[in-house]
């Protein structure tokens, strides 16, 4: 009896070793087979809150740099607007000194002359006030393209050097480094 019952358990071990083979052939008979996709998952009403919060974010920023920009920009074109309108107005007021300049040196009687002196310092001290200087040339300085221009040869005289200011014919104007009126010399050649 106890060899049948061996023989019965060795029969049923055979039996589920077989089925066991099978399985492990039928499996990779079989094609394979491709994983399902997930659905994909619906936002929830936060995250759709926080995605529509942060583009909204994202916008504000842009349009606050550009408004930036914008403000600069302008405030710089003003600025220069400004002072491009400040140094022709100068610009036309100018020729008025020059003309007291020639009233002065024309002017026979000493309270003539006093008087005109008196209007020249004044004009010349609200010019001044403008950030506007005159530009420092006399007869015999070295010729400078970069504060006058030459609108006259001369030839040398005993002892002088080529490119010598000989006479300034109109004073040169200088708005801080800007030279807003360059002066109009004769220059030995």
């Amino acid at each position: 009896m106890a060899k049948k019952h061996d023989e019965k358990q060795k029969a049923a071990e055979n039996t589920a070793e077989e089925e066991s083979a099978e399985a492990a052939v039928n499996e990779e008979d079989l094609p394979a087979t491709e994983p399902q996709p997930e659905e994909p998952k619906q936002p929830s009403e936060l995250e759709k809150a926080q995605a529509l919060a942060e583009d909204y974010k994202r916008k504000w920023y842009s349009v606050s740099a550009e408004y930036d920009n914008y403000r600069k920009r302008t405030s710089s074109q003003a600025a220069q607007a400004y002072a491009d309108g400040k140094a022709e107005a100068i610009l036309k007021l100018l020729p008025v000194s020059d003309t007291f300049g020639y009233a002065l040196d024309s002017a026979k009687d000493e309270a003539t002359r006093n008087g005109i002196d008196k209007i020249i310092k004044n004009f010349n001290a609200i010019l001044n006030s403008l950030g506007v200087q005159e530009a420092e040339i006399k007869p015999g300085d070295k010729f400078d393209e970069t504060l006058a221009e030459a609108v006259m040869n001369v030839p040398c005289g005993e002892g002088e050097e080529p490119n010598t200011v000989k006479l300034v014919l109109k004073k040169g104007y200088k708005q801080g480094e800007k030279v807003i009126r360059f002066a109009q010399v004769s220059v030995t050649v």
